[in-house]
């Protein structure tokens, strides 16, 4: 059967094909004969009860720098869609939380991944720590003298924003290092947010695991690698992604979390393990499919539209009705 597909997402222009995962998940649905409408989230609206974006229909080609297609602009109401992927990258600001509660609006018929209730309910940083003896030692607060006391427990810290991504603001503290006072007068001056303490691990050295799950199963993996001198290991700040197996350890982290990401309808999500430690469960965009593909093969773009296709009707965009 063909769906309708709608892709919320930031300007299809301006991705990177090679490892861009709302454009695999994209090219994989057309592939199977469904029809695509991508429309970037400012363009997402509630007039008078009714949820709708203007967009464009959307072609895509596997074919660096002639990647897409689109129609002309038109205004439709987002029930009219059988699918709907919210695929635009954090920061999980205000903006983000409202779209989450517009879509939250749609009709059952109307399927939504992730679940957008528990989207805005389970941001990557806090979901994680239902899970606490899965992780690391973490601390989220804003209280400078209560990090001051986890540093001084801890020694070795990674300081990071609570809802940022992509490895932005990720700053390690070693135990000699001056800037502490500095750094959270930075972070506290620009957000009235908490931030995320974490005690480093050295095992990041030897990478940090992106593991996605689909439908709550564990289904691949990639490594990546930080950079000479560098203390993260996000692709797009110079980490290098290298094939990876599930450990017998990573089978353990994602049977323990599973049951609760397949209750919450999150169907589509990536972990990241350090060294056996669960450090994130994101939910908003995960990547690293394309990588996934072509290191070890897996398709996790089909396996994803398997899901979808299988529990569209089971799912509501606001709840789970199966």
């Amino acid at each position: 059967m063909s769906l309708s597909i709608a892709i919320q997402m930031d300007p299809i222009g301006s991705i990177d094909i090679a490892g861009d995962t709302s454009f695999a998940l994209g090219l994989e649905a057309q592939s199977r004969g469904h029809a695509l409408w991508y429309y970037s989230p400012d363009r997402l609206s509630l007039n008078e009860g009714r949820v709708e974006a203007v967009g464009q229909s959307l072609t895509l080609r596997d074919v660096k720098g002639d990647h897409f297609e689109t129609g002309s602009m038109e205004q439709r109401a987002l029930s009219d869609f059988d699918v709907i992927l919210m695929r635009q990258d954090p920061p999980f600001d205000m903006n983000y939380i409202t779209a989450t509660h517009l879509l939250e609006m749609l009709p059952p018929a109307t399927m939504v991944v992730n679940n957008p209730a528990e989207v805005r309910n389970a941001p990557e940083k806090l979901l994680v720590t239902l899970f606490l003896d899965l992780m690391p030692p973490t601390l989220i607060s804003r209280d400078t003298e209560t990090i001051r006391a986890f540093r001084d427990t801890h020694r070795d810290i990674i300081v990071k924003p609570l809802f940022g991504n992509g490895g932005a603001g990720v700053f390690r503290l070693r135990p000699d290092d001056e800037n502490f006072s500095s750094l959270l007068e930075m972070f506290f001056a620009g957000s009235r947010e908490p931030v995320m303490v974490q005690a480093y691990l050295p095992a990041v050295r030897l990478g940090d695991k992106r593991i996605i799950l689909v439908d709550g199963d564990p289904i691949g993996a990639v490594n990546r690698v930080p950079g000479a001198g560098e203390a993260r290991s996000n692709l797009h700040v110079g980490g290098t992604a290298m094939a990876s197996e599930l450990t017998a350890r990573d089978q353990e982290i994602c049977a323990r979390i599973g049951p609760e990401l397949r209750r919450r309808g999150l169907t589509f999500v990536g972990i990241d393990v350090i060294g056996g430690y669960l450090t994130e469960i994101n939910v908003t965009s995960p990547t690293g499919i394309r990588e996934i593909r072509r290191l070890s093969g897996i398709d996790i773009a089909a396996l994803t539209w398997d899901a979808i296709e299988r529990l569209r009707g089971t799912y509501a965009s606001n709840g789970i009705v199966r």
